[in-house]
């Protein structure tokens, strides 16, 4: 083999070793293990189990308390309390709640807490989000976040590579959740067990970091162990202000072996829809009949930040939602929740007649804040629409982008854009 691709680069020097190869088994150091309000709880318990006192780093260790804060419950509360203890105990840097909290996907790269080249873990499968920086970054069990909290280490087999090569421009409404849709649609949710997802080509490089980290978010929906897209100017703009440390940039070299590569016109794609009870289940919106829908949520790890917002108010400007449609939008850090409020899009929403949560995974999970009822629909910008997921196992839950998301608001069935929007003259 001629060559390492960026996550075998990046996995090698946290192993001290020179080189690695897919199936390789290695020891690699952690920057960074996150745990939350649901699954930390569990890796104390086991961190106190084995006897350890204090945490490899104090700096490194992150807990977000994202899940069901506000406490929406006294079970909730006292996972909480948990984590709270904790962090007091060890003298945690990094531990978010109440109004310093966000979703952790979200909040982690906007603090700059991580950085392109590192070795990210979180007791929660989305931490692959982080990849969109140029990081290896991958959702582990709780026991593997107690170990790593212990000693600031974790065990991986070094995963093969997938080669997702994007081109074409992408049209009016459609964006990175809806490549990551048809990828998935394509693949299927077992596609890329175990693998490395790296999604490179020009139609990634015109996208903003926004859509970067909606497709590495779905990474896991497609069985992937991560998603990467290497550093570029667009990425050191977003890091350089944030960052709390040095970040090391890494690439995939020409001769990087791939266990697949895929080719994507972009210019092509047009908005997808994923239907229950799987991501794979896509379809272009064009091919979607008459579908009426309960509750739109906009929100989530996946698409709750500036962008995702700022493309759901552009839509629903001056118009009403439909008669018995909930809206529920949920800006997904409080810095992205001030700038919506600053912009006027919180004006909009309300207008619109759309409840305004604070940031939370909420109903992406089945937590709280949108929970459905037997026989309701939900169509979200969120990740997973298994049986369930949402509330109630005999609900259905769609997923798409936020402009699709706000356009079904409006129709009280599943719309594309086109049919709600103003016109708006191109430059």
């Amino acid at each position: 083999m001629d060559g390492m691709t960026i996550t075998e680069k990046i996995l090698a020097r946290h192993a001290g070793l020179r080189k690695v190869m897919p199936g390789d088994l290695i020891e690699s150091n952690v920057d960074i293990a996150l745990g939350n309000d649901i699954t930390a709880p569990i890796a104390i318990k086991e961190f106190d189990r084995i006897g350890a006192a204090k945490v490899f780093n104090r700096n490194k260790v992150v807990l977000v308390l994202d899940h069901f804060t506000p406490n929406k419950d006294i079970k909730s509360a006292q996972q909480c309390k948990v984590l709270r203890d904790f962090a007091r105990r060890q003298k945690i840097k990094y531990y978010f709640e109440g109004g310093d909290v966000g979703i952790e996907h979200a909040l982690l790269p906007e603090k700059g807490v991580v950085v392109p080249g590192d070795v990210v873990i979180g007791a929660d499968s989305h931490t692959c989000t982080y990849g969109a920086i140029g990081a290896f970054s991958t959702g582990v069990g709780s026991t593997d976040l107690a170990a790593a909290m212990a000693t600031g280490k974790v065990w991986f087999k070094v995963p093969e590579s997938m080669k997702f090569i994007c081109k074409g421009r992408f049209r009016k409404w459609v964006s990175g959740k809806d490549l990551i849709l048809r990828i998935i649609g394509d693949i299927g949710v077992d596609g890329a067990l175990y693998r490395a997802m790296e999604f490179c080509g020009p139609a990634i490089e015109s996208l903003s970091m926004d859509s970067r980290f909606t497709i590495c978010n779905m990474a896991i929906e497609a069985g992937g162990k991560s998603g990467i897209i290497a550093p570029d100017r667009v990425t050191s703009s977003y890091v350089e202000t944030r960052a709390q440390r040095r970040c090391v940039i890494y690439t995939s070299d020409a001769g990087a072996e791939y266990a697949d590569v895929r080719e994507y016109n972009c210019s092509k794609l047009e908005p997808q829809v994923a239907f229950p009870h799987l991501p794979e289940n896509t379809r272009d919106i064009t091919d979607i009949g008459n579908i009426q829908i309960d509750q739109v949520v906009i929100g989530s790890c996946t698409n709750g930040r500036m962008e995702d917002l700022r493309e759901s108010a552009r839509v629903l400007k001056g118009k009403k939602i439909a008669p018995y449609m909930r809206l529920i939008v949920i800006p997904a850090t409080p810095s992205i929740y001030k700038l919506a409020m600053e912009d006027g899009l919180f004006e909009i929403f309300l207008n619109a007649g759309a409840v305004i949560s604070p940031p939370t995974c909420g109903p992406c999970l089945g937590g709280h804040m949108g929970i459905l009822a037997e026989g309701e629909r939900a169509l979200a910008t969120t990740n997973r629409n298994f049986i369930g997921r949402m509330g109630h196992p005999k609900s259905e839950v769609y997923l798409a982008n936020p402009a699709v998301a706000a356009a079904t608001a409006v129709k009280g069935r599943i719309a594309h854009p086109d049919e709600v929007a103003k016109k708006v003259k191109r430059g």
